[in-house]
């Protein structure tokens, strides 16, 4: 496959210190780089990208920075064992079971980690334009929110600020400053709004001060931004969500299957 030239004023603006670093960092999380694996010297980098000494180790500072590699001076820099999670959206859509953790911390610990989450915020506020939207909230309209921040081996790696129409919120738990057993999606179905559909917009973006500070980002990674809307029966918007992930540390795998004609 011919893979198409850019434009002539196409031109990469960025440091070559971060370009070095993007290069890498794309051979290290699509596994041509793998775990345990050396870097090239520093020779050969220095040849291949035609970069100094010193611009060279600015390049693998930020790699040690975002914890994707580690070394020493005067020794190898190795790839770190990958601490790029897989989400898979569809498993987060039915509500827990009776007596069940919420299913974003059942299914963090499936592979061994440690899980938790922090109330931060619960209060009532206009959302987002898009959440609005997302919710049919009338003009100015307000929204209950939840937000919280996520941990996985005391590491914050998503926050979350989850949106619920007043009318359905309003004098139930999910107004109070408190954990929900099972999680707000269990609730809700109790309460007579089962989940019956789930649509997620995902876009890349350039993490907010507050996302930064929250999420403890190395340099000027991106994050992911997802919005989920629930619906329930008869198509009602029940929750809009946004939830923000380090862009290093995630990657979500949808699965479709094909329709039948």
């Amino acid at each position: 496959m011919t893979v198409p030239r850019p434009e002539a004023d196409a031109v990469d603006r960025r440091s070559l210190h971060e370009r070095i670093a993007a290069d890498l960092r794309d051979q290290i999380m699509g596994g041509d780089l793998a775990p345990g694996a050396s870097l090239p010297s520093t020779v050969h980098l220095k040849e291949r990208f035609n970069a100094s000494n010193a611009t060279v180790q600015k390049a693998l500072q930020l790699l040690k920075d975002e914890q994707l590699v580690v070394g020493r001076a005067g020794a190898a820099v190795t790839v770190r064992e990958h601490r790029q999670r897989t989400v898979r959206p569809a498993s987060y859509m039915a509500p827990a079971g009776s007596g069940e953790p919420y299913r974003w911390l059942a299914e963090a610990a499936k592979d061994g980690s440690r899980a938790h989450s922090t109330l931060l915020d619960v209060v009532e506020c206009e959302p987002p334009a898009d959440v609005a939207e997302a919710l049919r909230l009338p003009e100015a309209g307000a929204a209950l929110l939840r937000r919280q921040l996520l941990m996985v081996d005391d590491e914050p790696v998503e926050l979350v600020a989850s949106y619920y129409p007043l009318e359905i919120a309003r004098g139930t738990a999910m107004a109070e400053r408190r954990k929900i057993p099972g999680g707000t999606p269990t609730l809700l179905a109790e309460m007579g709004y089962p989940p019956r559909l789930s649509v997620d917009r995902v876009s890349a973006r350039v993490p907010t001060q507050d996302q930064y500070q929250a999420l403890r980002l190395p340099g000027g990674l991106p994050v992911l931004r997802t919005l989920r809307v629930v619906y329930s029966d008869d198509e009602r918007p029940v929750e809009a969500t946004v939830m923000v992930k380090a862009g290093h540390l995630y990657e979500l795998q949808y699965e479709f299957t094909a329709e039948r004609t």
